[in-house]
């Protein structure tokens, strides 16, 4: 069995974490297969998740993100591809997206 340990510490806060971790999870639903389930609590909340080879764990708090997984024998061959695939999606639920700015058409002087 192979093990994964993924921590990332975050400025988000508990309310906005919150919110990256479901997103976290929906993807991991939709696109990975797994069963998700989602306990809020008052400092921390949990995302268990499984399928058949994986079970684990992404605990939220107000400033970091920790995931603990435990992969089954024939899954943990390709530790190394699912480990950077959840800290590529991990991290790019915690970037900071930029703001759009509206496109603003300059003002043309009618003055001659």
């Amino acid at each position: 069995m192979a093990d994964l340990h993924i921590l990332r510490q975050h400025a988000l806060g508990l309310a906005d974490a919150r919110k990256v971790a479901f997103k976290w999870a929906e993807h991991a639903e939709e696109e990975l297969g797994m069963r998700c389930i989602y306990e809020e609590g008052k400092t921390v909340d949990e995302v268990s998740f499984t399928r058949s080879g994986v079970h684990g764990t992404l605990s939220v708090t107000k400033d970091k993100f920790e995931l603990q997984a435990k992969l089954g024998f024939l899954v943990g061959a390709f530790k190394a591809r699912i480990e950077s695939e959840i800290i590529k999606n991990l991290d790019d639920l915690l970037t900071p997206k930029p703001k759009l700015r509206a496109h603003v058409k300059p003002q043309v002087s009618k003055n001659k």
